[in-house]
């Protein structure tokens, strides 16, 4: 459930209106280096946390912290981050889930998106390279999947952006080609999330990119990029990269030193 912190002084109405983006824990963790940059770029404020005992507990020090002073706050593993200008609200996930937790998470989640009356959510995802099927080897290897009530919103900005929607596959592959199932391997909870919020009416639109597991930070710049095609939270630049702030926290992601405010 949604905690606020004591110098939020809000509750779940307050995000009324609101677009949540957040990441799946995906393969290579694209959506949550890709959540990162949102953060860090926008200096999103920290409203609360999703306090849930399906994720691992984690606790480690600020992410995105800019100077001495505010390096020694504490976070752990499901914050919650506001930007009442844009009308954004962001969940960032920091840790992996509890084996068979993926269905009472979502639950929650959804619930938590109902009560605070967010008008869509936005998840940011990635699937495994190796596993696509022929057609999703042609082209971009970004896609995007809406549920039916944000179709009718969005979709024909979707064609206008030349997006292309996440295929499905054959549920039998040489057996029975006709059966078609949608498929995200590496996905997490994407398809749980994605199918639960179409049959509970919920707008909802799940953007994600073929990938491998490795230095997964030029995927998340993609990833990101994808998004503010829609979204316009940043201005574009011809250098793409460049508009985005990398966090203080990216020193660390391949076994760099800890940093001594830590201890």
């Amino acid at each position: 459930m949604f905690v606020p912190c004591d110098r939020a002084g809000g509750s779940a109405a307050d995000l009324e209106g609101f677009t949540l983006l957040m990441p799946a824990v995906s393969v290579g963790n694209v959506g949550q280096l890709a959540i990162d940059l949102v953060i860090s770029t926008l200096d999103m404020t920290k409203v609360g946390y999703f306090y849930t005992d399906c994720l691992v507990p984690m606790v480690g020090n600020n992410p995105y912290a800019t100077a001495d002073e505010n390096s020694t706050e504490l976070s752990i593993n499901a914050e919650v981050y506001s930007l009442p200008s844009k009308k954004l609200v962001v969940l960032q996930i920091r840790s992996p889930f509890i084996k068979n937790k993926y269905r009472p998470f979502c639950e929650t989640l959804l619930s938590w998106v109902t009560d605070s009356r967010c008008a869509r959510v936005v998840v940011l995802s990635s699937s495994h390279a190796y596993q696509r099927n022929d057609e999703q080897l042609l082209g971009t290897p970004l896609r995007y999947l809406l549920t039916p009530d944000l179709e009718k919103a969005v979709g024909g900005l979707m064609q206008e952006l030349n997006w292309k929607e996440m295929e499905k596959v054959a549920a039998y592959p040489g057996i029975c080609d006709t059966d078609k199932v949608l498929h995200i391997p590496g996905g997490g909870i994407t398809k749980l999330l994605f199918t639960e919020s179409c049959s509970k009416g919920i707008q909802m639109a799940v953007l994600l990119k073929f990938c491998s597991e490795g230095d997964n930070i030029p995927d998340a710049f993609v990833l990101v990029n994808y998004l503010n095609e829609w979204l316009q939270l940043v201005k574009s630049e011809v250098n793409s990269s460049s508009q985005w702030k990398i966090p203080s926290s990216w020193r660390l992601l391949f076994g760099n030193g800890l940093p001594p405010a830590l201890f």
